[in-house]
């Protein structure tokens, strides 16, 4: 039987895609359908057909699922981020634990047997809302002409208004609140895509769960003259001001009324740094070049902990580490996940203190500091400067002395090194051989020459962490082909209410000692 356009089926849904689509069949006859999850029975209308297959949209739940919840946002189907909002958070974890051993089956082409054999239980939040340490809005307005922020409708840039997101903080929405009613009152534009025009473009919050202190910062669409800073004593918000090096940096005056709406922000409890990105270009990149503090500190601190992951509960051991967190820093958005991401990497790392490690895509240092802790000395290497300087800053912060970190990209930099450390009796030739080398790549993946580098190094173990388990099945089975064995994998789920899922695996060189 042939399917059509805007022809109404009943389907039960029996399985789910990689994107949280369900997905049924009738007369053998495949359909997605979006906002649906295994157990559902419904009613649902082709919007787009092919041959074997067809998306479908939901019109009607005729008998919900066992698995269903009710969501806890009004606009979760408008919104699109979070795909497994009406899926108990029990079944999202079986979900993501499938997503990860499905694809190093069909991408990795491991054998299921051996897949089910190593595979460890993926590691759940006890929270999984509000755990987002970083927002950032895009700003509009609505039909009335009302300024108005929350977060894009899927695969557009219509803004659905919302500042109570279940994801963030729950002090996003206080902050929200003044900057739009500071909008309104003092009739400051909305930047739009379409013209260009309008002052405020975004508008980024993020806050130390340790610490407690929280960062604002504006992207705004500046293109006039900055002004002269006002006296400390004629404005309350900054003589409220925290150390700005002797008084040497000033407020920028970029907005109007200005003042007023630093003092409703510095008002709100935990507030340390307030700050504009100054962004002109007509792209889809958020923040801008240039940065300008504008009250408070410039950076905000966190605190991430090493637990022990193989106690139940994942008790804090006494390992710490201080980082300083600046508007353009990238910081996982998950501390308490990340400190379980970490500890997993490290523990795979199985470090004793003596060995020599390779941190790839390193950021702002964080995995590498937790392995310097354990490891003899450590080289970390990520293609932004600030993080690297950002690295470098944290490594002192912490005492840590046998932390190197480069600027470049990972499938340069190795080479590189290797190329130069094989020919000359060159300055870390002990690091021409490492004994572990850890991956955090970006979605994409490793590069085939980073892949190609890491396997002439030959280390003795390999840890990946990776957030697209496609990308992590595909560059395994080139690491195994290479002479490795995966030998321990896990899932974090570090996204709760969403489809994504980290990973983090453990290879060993075929033939290396593992006591060693």
């Amino acid at each position: 039987m042939e399917f059509k356009k805007n022809d109404y089926l009943t389907v039960t849904i029996e399985d789910m895609s990689s994107e949280g689509e369900g997905i049924g069949k009738v007369d053998g006859f495949t359909l997605f359908v979006k906002d649906t999850v295994i157990g559902d029975v419904a009613e649902v209308k082709i919007m787009k057909a092919k041959k074997s297959y067809a998306y479908a949209r939901l019109e009607k739940l005729i008998t919900p699922s066992p698995y269903r919840v009710e969501p806890t946002c009004p606009t979760y189907r408008q919104c699109g981020g979070c795909q497994l909002q009406v899926l108990s958070y029990e079944q999202q974890l079986a979900f993501k634990h499938r997503k990860i051993r499905n694809n190093l089956i069909r991408i990795g082409g491991f054998e299921e047997s051996f897949i089910d054999n190593i595979m460890e239980p993926i590691v759940g939040m006890e929270n999984p809302l509000h755990y987002r340490n970083k927002a950032q809005y895009p700003v509009g307005t609505d039909k009335e002409g009302n300024p108005i922020a929350g977060f894009y409708a899927g695969r557009t840039h219509s803004i659905i208004p919302n500042i109570s997101c279940g994801l963030g903080v729950t002090e996003n929405e206080t902050i929200l609140q003044i900057i739009l009613d500071y909008m309104k009152e003092n009739k400051v534009s909305a930047y739009d895509e379409t013209t260009g025009q309008g002052l405020i473009r975004h508008i980024l919050i993020r806050k130390g769960f340790t610490s407690g202190e929280i960062m604002v910062c504006l992207v705004i669409n500046y293109k006039g003259e900055k002004g002269t800073a006002p006296k400390t004593q004629g404005s309350s918000a900054t003589a409220g001001a925290k150390s700005n090096t002797e008084g040497t940096v000033q407020a920028m005056r970029f907005l109007p009324t200005q003042d007023k709406l630093v003092d409703a922000l510095a008002a709100v409890p935990g507030m340390t740094s307030i700050s504009v990105s100054v962004n002109t270009e007509r792209t889809n990149v958020i923040m801008g070049k240039e940065i300008h503090n504008i009250w408070g500190e410039p950076t905000i601190s966190d605190t991430i902990h090493v637990r022990d992951m193989t106690k139940e509960g994942y008790p804090l051991t006494g390992q710490e580490l201080t980082f300083k967190i600046s508007p353009l820093s990238f910081y996982q958005v998950n501390p308490v996940q990340t400190e379980k991401l970490y500890s997993l990497a490290l523990e795979y790392a199985g470090l004793t203190g003596k060995e020599t490690v390779w941190d790839l895509y390193c950021g702002i240092g964080t995995i590498s500091l937790f392995l310097a802790g354990n490891a003899g000395k450590v080289c970390g290497v990520e293609i932004i400067p600030q993080a690297i300087e950002d690295a470098k800053k944290n490594a002192l912060r912490n005492g840590i002395a046998n932390a190197e970190f480069y600027v470049g990209k990972a499938e340069e930099v190795l080479p590189e090194f290797y190329e130069k450390a094989s020919t000359e009796n060159a300055q870390n030739a002990d690091m021409l051989h490492p004994d572990v080398i850890v991956v955090d790549p970006p979605r994409k993946g490793c590069d085939t020459a980073c892949l190609e580098t890491m396997l002439k190094m030959q280390p003795e173990r390999i840890v990946y962490v990776s957030c697209d388990s496609a990308t992590l099945a595909r560059d395994l089975k080139v690491l195994c082909e290479g002479g490795y064995e995966v030998k321990r994998v896990r899932g974090v789920d570090m996204f709760g209410m969403t489809v994504h899922v980290e990973s983090t695996v453990m290879l060993q060189r075929r033939g290396a000692d593992p006591a060693h």
